[in-house]
């Protein structure tokens, strides 16, 4: 199924966007759903925003959604010192405590914010109940050139500080198969954002610390797969079997190194299924958290029972 995303959705931001303090960082955060439902945290790609997880807010009203720009990208603030993935990560969760989000919560990642999803829930495995991945970074080497070449030092910095409208309708043309999706919205937001400074400067130190002119980085990628293993989390790893960013082919490793896993490809889909498939993006979704769900209460109730002694 490969449902689109409506043009009136996309032209009408969704209430609920604001700013918190995390760590004296202003963190920009998109909140809807249940406020008493279980929380789910939503984390976007390198140089993106939490407007790509917009589609799937409606689809999510039976949880506490809470969308957040990494900090850094989007209209977030950048904290002091060098941007990292692992920076990334506990300001993520960093930013579950803002809102008031103190247990676990389910993460949810495209790109990048599946990197950071996974690499949360190993730094502070108490804070996530499952995870779901959408064609993650950090399952393989391959990336687009485009993103090598921003990961080279000095001249990613360069290119980054030439970002104009060219560039940005071509990064958006990347992203999706149907061209229906790059829209005038989408391509003046991208463009405004890549012209802060913050942008092009945590965009520059997290491409040399993933990746080099040859691909992604093998170091990071392999530790960080041998940690998830090690302590396993209810995960779907989701992809479009058309992503110009990272290939499919790269969602074998998952099933090799994550055996716990569960995965779906969605046909004639690109770079962003929870846009390019809304509808059946939210069902799987829905699926997995709900499963998900069900064996957190299951693990909860036996620790409860094993500390009053009746196990």
């Amino acid at each position: 199924m490969t449902g689109h995303h409506p043009p009136a959705q996309d032209a009408t931001p969704l209430p609920g966007t604001r700013f918190v303090d995390v760590r004296g960082t202003r963190i920009r955060v998109r909140e809807s759903g249940d406020p008493d439902g279980e929380p789910v945290l939503l984390l976007h790609g390198i140089g993106r925003s939490l407007e790509d997880w917009d589609p799937q807010h409606p689809h999510l009203i039976r949880y506490r959604v809470v969308a957040a720009d990494l900090a850094g990208f989007g209209y977030s603030g950048r904290p002091a010192g060098p941007a990292t993935l692992a920076g990334l990560a506990d300001t993520a969760v960093a930013t579950l405590d803002a809102v008031g989000v103190t247990g676990p919560a389910h993460l949810m990642g495209n790109s990048l914010g599946g990197a950071v999803a996974l690499l949360a829930s190993v730094r502070h495995p108490d804070r996530a109940a499952s995870l779901l991945l959408a064609d993650p970074a950090g399952f393989g080497p391959e990336v687009t050139p485009a993103l090598r070449v921003l990961g080279v030092p000095v001249l990613g910095r360069w290119l980054l500080g030439r970002f104009d409208e060219r560039a940005a309708r071509n990064t958006e043309r990347s992203v999706f198969v149907d061209p229906a999706l790059v829209t005038e919205e989408r391509v003046a937001r991208a463009l405004e954002i890549g012209r802060r400074p913050e942008h092009a400067e945590t965009f520059a130190e997290i491409a040399t610390e993933l990746g080099t002119v040859r691909g992604v980085r093998p170091g990071w990628r392999r530790a960080l797969l041998t940690a998830a293993a090690r302590a396993p989390k209810p995960t779907l790893v989701v992809w479009g079997e058309r992503d110009l960013i990272l290939p499919v082919g790269q969602l074998r490793t998952a099933t090799r190194e994550l055996p716990h896993v569960r995965t779906h490809v969605f046909g004639r889909v690109g770079h962003m299924p929870q846009i390019e498939a809304p509808e059946r993006f939210a069902e799987l979704a829905a699926t997995h958290l709900d499963g998900a769900t069900t064996q957190l209460r299951r693990r909860t109730s036996i620790s409860s029972d094993t500390r009053a002694g009746t196990v």
